[in-house]
């Protein structure tokens, strides 16, 4: 039997240590300062999300976690209220297809994705951060925004160029 004072969950004794903390801890402190529990769905999403290094569709995640911790049902909402907190952020694929990664420390960044194999690469610079401050001097709150770059990759114009030898080659 457990005491009252006792706790028998795995992230029970897990405190918030800011920048310091692993990321699984860091999503835990930012849920519990939204006043959410702490549930074995979220913690295996959490995990799911922080294991991969690119942006993954909810059946991607959903893949990743074990089946008995939750159903796709229980992704989607889970994803919805990370997204609400700014705990993950969402971008698109070229289809329009929502991807989603974990946000932990706010970095500002973007992605390219290739039209042809679907690959997803990070590009670490900010474009916007000048624009953001103008609005907000001007009164907008809430201030967000969406951009995603769509191109072909090397490897698949490599590979295009092999397969039809009579296309024209990509001038740089």
């Amino acid at each position: 039997m457990i005491a009252s004072s006792q706790s028998n969950h795995p992230l029970s004794g897990v405190k918030d240590f800011g920048r310091t903390a692993n990321p699984l801890d860091q999503a835990c402190a930012r849920l519990r300062s939204a006043g959410l529990r702490i549930t074995q769905p979220r913690i295996a999403i959490l995990e799911a999300l922080i294991q991969r290094n690119n942006p993954a569709s909810i059946e991607q995640i959903h893949n990743d976690v074990t089946s008995d911790s939750c159903d796709l049902v229980t992704v989607y909402r889970c994803l919805a209220v990370f997204e609400e907190l700014g705990l993950v952020r969402r971008c698109f694929f070229h289809n329009g297809t929502s991807l989603y990664e974990i946000n932990l420390n706010d970095s500002p960044h973007y992605h390219i994705v290739c039209r042809s194999c679907g690959k997803v690469e990070r590009i670490d610079v900010s474009l916007t951060d000048g624009v953001e401050r103008m609005l907000r001097e001007r009164g907008y709150q809430q201030v967000t925004h969406m951009v995603e770059f769509f191109g072909v990759c090397p490897d698949c114009q490599k590979k295009m160029a092999e397969s039809n030898p009579l296309s024209p080659t990509i001038v740089r």
